[in-house]
C-alpha cells in the first residue's frame, strides 16, 4: 500500500477565529481583500442548518477513458484514490471534490462517509454526487452536493485521478489546506494566505451586523442602519455604546 499524502493544516486557533463568520460574510470580505469570487458554485447544502469551518483535503476526478482506467486497475480497494483521501482525515477536515459537475457518478457512499465521520471529518463539498443518501443523510457530517445518484464512481463517466493536489471545484481553485467555510448559503474557499486578515475584518463585520439586525428588528429604518458606510455620527456612537456593553 502506498504512503498516504497528507496536507499542511492551519492552526486550530486560526480556524476557530473564522467560526461564526458565515459564508456570506466571508465571501464579501474576501472580495474586498482581492478575491473576486471565492464561492464554490454548484454544491448546495443537503444538511440544512449545518455550519462548518475547516481545512480542505482535495480529490480530483477526470473524464473516464477506457484505455487509461479500467475496473481491474483498481482491483485492490486499498489503492483506490477516493479511499486514500479519506485515510488522510484528521478531526475537523473537509473533503472537497472536483467531480467535474457530473450528475451520474457517486463519488462516495454510505460506508466511506461513515468511516470519514468516524475519523473526525467535518464535512464534504462535492461538485457532483454521492450515493446511498437514504442512509448518508443520517450521519452528522455536513454535505454540500450537486445531487445524489444510485451509481458508484466509475459506473458512468469519471474516475479518481489524484488527491491532495490543487483542484478546480465549482469554478474556483482549492489548494490542500485552504480553509472552507460552508453553511446554508453555500461553500466558500478562504486562501490560507488571507485567513488571518479575514478573521480580523470578518469578526468586526459580524459584530456590526448583529447590531444592525437588532435595530432593524426593533423598527429602525434601513437608511439609518444599512449599509454601515452610510451610518451617521449618531448611529456610530449608538453602535459603540452597544458594543462596549456586550
Amino acid at each position: 500500500m502506498s504512503e498516504i499524502i497528507d496536507i499542511n493544516r492551519p492552526s486550530k486557533d486560526l480556524i476557530s477565529s473564522l467560526e461564526g463568520l458565515g459564508s456570506a460574510t466571508a465571501s464579501g470580505e474576501l472580495h474586498k481583500l482581492g478575491i473576486r469570487d471565492p464561492y464554490i458554485q454548484g454544491p448546495r447544502t443537503f444538511t440544512r442548518g449545518k455550519s462548518i469551518v475547516g481545512p480542505a483535503l482535495t480529490l480530483q476526478f477526470f473524464p473516464l477513458r477506457e484505455d487509461i482506467y479500467q475496473d481491474g486497475e483498481y482491483s485492490d480497494p486499498e489503492e483506490q484514490l477516493h479511499r486514500r483521501v479519506l485515510y488522510a482525515t484528521k478531526p475537523g477536515d473537509i473533503v472537497v471534490v472536483d467531480a467535474r459537475g457530473d450528475m451520474t457518478s457517486g463519488v462516495f457512499g454510505e460506508m466511506m462517509l461513515t468511516f470519514f465521520q468516524g475519523q473526525g471529518g467535518a464535512g464534504i463539498v462535492v461538485d457532483g454526487c454521492i450515493r446511498d443518501y437514504v442512509h448518508a443523510q443520517e450521519l452528522e457530517i455536513g454535505m454540500w452536493l450537486k445531487g445524489v445518484t444510485p451509481n458508484y464512481h466509475t459506473q458512468t463517466n469519471i474516475y479518481p485521478n489524484a488527491y491532495n493536489i490543487p483542484i478546480a471545484c465549482g469554478g474556483v481553485l482549492v489548494n490542500p489546506g485552504d480553509i472552507i467555510i460552508a453553511d446554508d448559503d453555500g461553500a466558500v474557499v478562504v486562501p490560507i494566505s488571507l485567513a488571518k486578515e479575514l478573521a480580523g475584518v470578518g469578526g468586526e463585520h459580524s459584530e456590526w451586523e448583529i447590531f444592525t439586525r437588532m435595530k432593524l428588528a426593533q423598527g429602525g429604518h434601513l437608511r439609518d442602519y444599512y449599509p454601515r458606510k452610510n451610518w451617521s455620527d449618531d448611529t456610530e456612537k449608538e453602535y459603540v455604546n452597544w458594543s462596549n456593553n456586550q
